[in-house]
């Protein structure tokens, strides 16, 4: 059976983890700083908070900002539920933006159509959620454009994108958002098992995501509402979480960080290979903006429609060769729970002709050219 996705553990990532677990702290000790700090350092931005999902990550990020009742966001339906989640959190409304027929992630044509009829009405977002669909950057100076003409805040969704690069510069420097969040899940580019983190350039956002992650408490004398009582005092000042990454999962971040040019490299080769050998079967390949440098998340095929060899036909008959392939994303407008709250198919066709055609095939460090060869030799049988 050859995954869609597969984490990369080396033996310095065992003994990072080892190190930590013969040492005093397991968790709010010193691996989580040295993670942040890696982070920071590698993406050029001054703060970083770890903690222990990316949806965690998403949602402190929006009450960071003020998100709240009465509040709308929107987001890409071409995405994982929590990108859009993390709105009903915080008691907010969510509506979404249909996206790029090439690269597939959110349209600024569309967002900037959506705005100019939001304006008119009285209705603007308060917080845009772009996602890096698959490890590729949106065109975040048109959304940046679109932000200050606006006055709405911009979180980058960059689950998919450490590693990448937008026109140059590091996915996550925040240059044209106000925060950028990742994901540390096994199949994404770099793993602490579960985890995620929240990049901004703001002291006083990073301030307040920090005390978020944890409880709402704080130990500066200058926050608290009274005297402090002794070295030991703390106040809970707002209503925060126990998002807390343990120092476990930051040590294994840390580790993986080493190889993160690594992990993107050998992602991009075996894209080539893929790219070579399936260029001449009828199906779209992935699409990259000039602007754009990709961390290759996801290596995503549209098979169109034919009788009797569609998407559902071709999906099938790969698994059942061991090659488990995967669908990424089912539009989330069109889960139950958004449609109890009004939304329909039809609502933004764009990602839904994708969702119709779309399969992830398998692309993580560890795959070999004999493994994806077999993927390609598949793909070849399948679809011809």
């Amino acid at each position: 059976m050859i995954p869609y996705g597969r984490q990369s553990i080396s033996a310095a990532d065992v003994a990072a983890v080892t190190e930590v677990l013969q040492s005093d702290w397991l968790t709010q000790g010193p691996a989580v700083e040295r993670f942040e700090s890696c982070v920071a350092a590698y993406c050029g931005v001054p703060h970083a908070v770890a903690v222990n999902s990316a949806t965690s990550a998403l949602h402190i990020a929006c009450l960071a900002l003020g998100l709240g009742p009465g509040d709308t966001l929107w987001t890409s339906p071409n995405t994982f539920v929590a990108s859009a989640n993390c709105a009903r959190y915080c008691g907010a409304s969510v509506d979404f933006v249909d996206i790029d027929p090439r690269t597939y992630n959110m349209s600024v044509e569309r967002l900037a159509e959506k705005l100019a009829q939001a304006a008119a009405a009285g209705k603007l977002p308060k917080v845009v959620i772009p996602v890096h669909f698959a490890g590729q950057s949106c065109d975040m100076a048109g959304i940046d454009a679109l932000a200050k003409q606006y006055g709405f805040k911009v979180i980058e969704d960059a689950s998919h994108a450490i590693g990448g690069r937008y026109r140059g510069e590091p996915v996550g420097n925040c240059r044209y958002s106000d925060l950028t969040v990742f994901s540390f899940h096994p199949v994404k580019i770099v793993t602490t098992a579960e985890g995620g983190m929240v990049l901004t350039r703001s002291a006083e956002l990073n301030e307040r995501l920090v005390r978020l992650r944890s409880h709402g408490i704080t130990r500066d004398p200058s926050l608290m509402h009274g005297a402090s009582q002794g070295p030991w005092y703390y106040e809970q000042i707002e209503l925060g979480f126990n998002y807390r990454m343990t120092d476990l999962q930051a040590a294994l971040g840390a580790s993986q960080m080493t190889r993160l040019d690594e992990f993107v490299a050998r992602r991009h080769e075996l894209v080539r290979r893929y790219d070579d050998a399936l260029r001449e079967l009828p199906v779209t390949l992935p699409w990259q903006h000039p602007d754009s440098y990709s961390a290759f998340h996801l290596y995503v095929i549209k098979v169109p429609q034919r009788p009797g060899k569609g998407r559902r036909e071709v999906f099938e008959a790969l698994r059942a060769r061991g090659i488990l392939v995967n669908v990424h994303y089912i539009p989330v407008h069109t889960q139950p729970y958004y449609r109890e709250l009004g939304f329909r198919e039809g609502d933004f066709p764009q990602a839904e002709a994708y969702y119709a055609e779309a399969i992830t095939l398998p692309l993580y460090y560890s795959l070999t050219y004999e493994e994806q060869d077999q993927v390609i030799k598949a793909v070849k049988e399948v679809v011809r």
